[in-house]
């Protein structure tokens, strides 16, 4: 090992134990032992008192041994390996940025009295740096990674066990801000039962926090299998034994946690084993990325497996539930005149995944004879046959009903409906009527995709308000000219299946010039939220700047209908002014800059 990586390595140790010490400030509920910042009490050094050396044995850490350690790895990437590895020069300099980051809020956490978000951000920053000089510890040893990757699908379950980690922590993180911990003092069962008969508050955050947990270890144990049956390289296979035992541990501890009554003496070792299991996550990560062909066996049936999972999430079409999401917590925010609370935000994100999921693959197995003809849409699980028609329609018919439920449970009876009401309109009156007998197809069936600010609405106010309604039609009439412009470019595909898209049935000159007319209506509706929600300059200036570029576009692909790359553009272009314009939402409703 080079004195680089040695360097590196210790950085990674220094945080590992800052985190550890952070934990031990929690525990001892030591986070205010120095109510100021960077001084204690005024001095530099703190006074006799226990809470107070806790506390600032935590920032002597993170000054002394973490800052220069990070800052000094960053110092040798710039001037011995700038040139020759760019992605270690860039880990470098986003640790060292990081660092400072996570000093200045460290110094929020306190002089905001431990405020929850600014803890679990503290913690989630501390856990990024730590993978980052992980990073550089593994590349400084190794050396830049292969071009390809022998196992890519086997990479990427692992990926994913480092991300459903990463999560944990932070839900973690957000339980013990908000005293969440002894919202259940039963373990395994809360209440004397496996699922609480009261779920609200604090007891929602700790179960989601036990739920998640379950999910986690079945996530590491498969990945961790995977690994062990996929390679035989020692080094991987120590790590994902590892990881293993400590997600054992780990639960163990978590049990233990409220055994005790959130006794120091497993509260921190919790923290600290979930920390060397995020890092222990990251080496395995990287460690994959580096195995050889030679190191790798045939196909190992849960890596087979994990394909068949691959092949049922794309059934929910995950690129459309995103663009779906991005509409859902900025109305949540304006319903709520701020921040709602972090669970009901998830239990809607949650719920609206499930519907559009359900939705959505409901759609590809009506679909599927379609989506077999069109260039676009053959790589589609069962256009591919990776899942029978069958098993898609019950995947989706499950998730349909998972969401009902989820919603009923979590939100409101009234979410709920609204999100049923949108499953069956996509499937029946879109999918199955609309879709193939007229060219107003994606005009009146996009309204299910418009449903989702209603149930995030319902659920923050439960009711549906006149700012709702607003909000709907935005959505309402972005959809045609996001959707027509892709459909220009792909019209042969939609000619070839017979489906009466609006540039097969009325030509492409035709289709521009009512893009443009439903650009020009959209911008005037998105100014109607000004009135019927009381909006403020920011959402003013960014309606107007964002619809103007709209427009733009627009008339550019009118001018040159037959272009692709113009449709394109322009399809690509909505996607950004729809996520854009509801980022503008949120921040007005947030920050409140009003226009008298």
């Amino acid at each position: 090992m080079t004195r680089f990586a040695k360097l590196a390595v210790a950085a990674a140790v220094a945080t590992f134990v800052l985190i550890a010490i952070g934990g031990l400030v929690r525990a001892t509920d030591s986070g205010l032992g120095c109510p100021d910042w960077p001084l204690c009490f005024g001095n530099w050094l703190p006074p006799a008192d226990l809470h107070a050396w806790i506390e600032h044995s935590h920032r002597l850490t993170a000054a002394v041994f973490v800052g220069p350690l990070v800052g000094a790895v960053g110092l040798v990437t710039v001037f011995s390996h700038r040139r020759r590895d760019l992605p270690l020069l860039a880990a470098a300099l986003v640790a060292g940025v990081l660092v400072i980051v996570q000093s200045l809020l460290g110094a929020a956490v306190v002089l905001e009295g431990l405020a929850a978000g600014l803890v679990t951000a503290h913690l989630g920053m501390a856990l990024t740096v730590f993978a980052a000089v992980i990073f550089i510890a593994e590349r400084a040893s190794h050396g830049p990674m292969p071009a390809a990757r022998a196992r890519p699908g086997l990479t990427r379950l692992v990926a994913i066990s480092a991300a459903v980690i990463f999560a944990q922590m932070l839900l973690g993180s957000w339980v013990t801000g908000q005293h969440a911990g002894l919202a259940y003092t039963g373990f395994p069962l809360m209440d004397g039962a496996l699922l609480p008969a009261i779920l609200g508050g604090e007891q929602a955050v700790h179960f989601a926090h036990r739920a998640m947990s379950v999910a986690v270890a079945v996530v590491v144990v498969w990945s961790s299998v995977a690994v062990l049956r996929s390679t035989d390289a020692p080094h991987a296979r120590r790590l994902a034994t590892l990881m293993v035992i400590l997600i054992v541990i780990q639960i163990a501890l978590g049990g233990l946690n409220v055994i005790s009554r959130l006794s120091a003496f497993f509260v921190v070792p919790h923290l600290a084993v979930g920390a060397a299991l995020w890092g222990a996550s990251v080496w395995l990560l990287l460690t994959t990325c580096r195995l050889r062909p030679s190191q790798v066996k045939a196909p190992a049936r849960e890596v087979e497996r994990f394909g068949t999972l691959r092949a049922f999430v794309a059934l929910t079409k995950p690129r459309i539930i995103e663009l779906l999401l991005v509409t859902t917590v900025p109305t949540m925010v304006l319903a709520a005149g701020g921040l709602p609370s972090p669970w009901l935000m998830a239990a809607v994100v949650i719920g609206g995944t499930l519907a559009a999921g359900g939705a959505n693959a409901i759609n590809m197995y009506v679909d599927r004879d379609i989506d077999d003809l069109m260039r676009r849409t053959r790589h589609r699980p069962l256009p591919r046959h990776s899942v029978s028609p069958r098993s898609a329609l019950t995947f989706g018919i499950v998730l349909s009903a998972l969401a009902f439920a989820w919603l009923l449970i979590t939100v409101n009876l009234l979410s709920a409906l609204l999100a049923t009401s949108a499953i069956a309109f996509y499937v029946f009156v879109y999918t199955m009527w609309l879709k193939r007998t007229t060219p107003q197809n994606i005009v009146i069936g996009g309204a299910a995709g418009c449903v989702p600010v209603l149930v995030a609405w319902a659920a923050v106010t439960g009711e549906v308000g006149l700012p709702a309604l607003v909000l709907f039609a935005i959505v309402f009439y972005w959809t045609p000219p996001h959707f027509w412009a892709l459909a220009l470019r792909y019209r042969g595909d939609y000619a070839a299946a017979r489906v009466p898209m609006l540039p097969v049935v009325r030509g492409e000159a035709e289709t521009a010039r009512q893009i443009v007319l439903y650009t020009i209506a959209l911008i005037a509706v998105s100014l109607l939220l000004l009135p019927a929600a009381g909006m403020g300059w920011i959402y003013l200036v960014a309606a107007v700047v964002l619809g103007a570029f709209f427009l733009r576009s627009a008339l550019r692909l009118r001018a040159d209908a037959a272009s692709g790359r113009a449709a394109i553009s322009l399809f690509r272009y909505s996607i950004s002014y729809l996520t854009l314009l509801f980022a503008a939402v949120a921040a007005d409703a947030l920050l409140r800059f009003p226009l008298a």
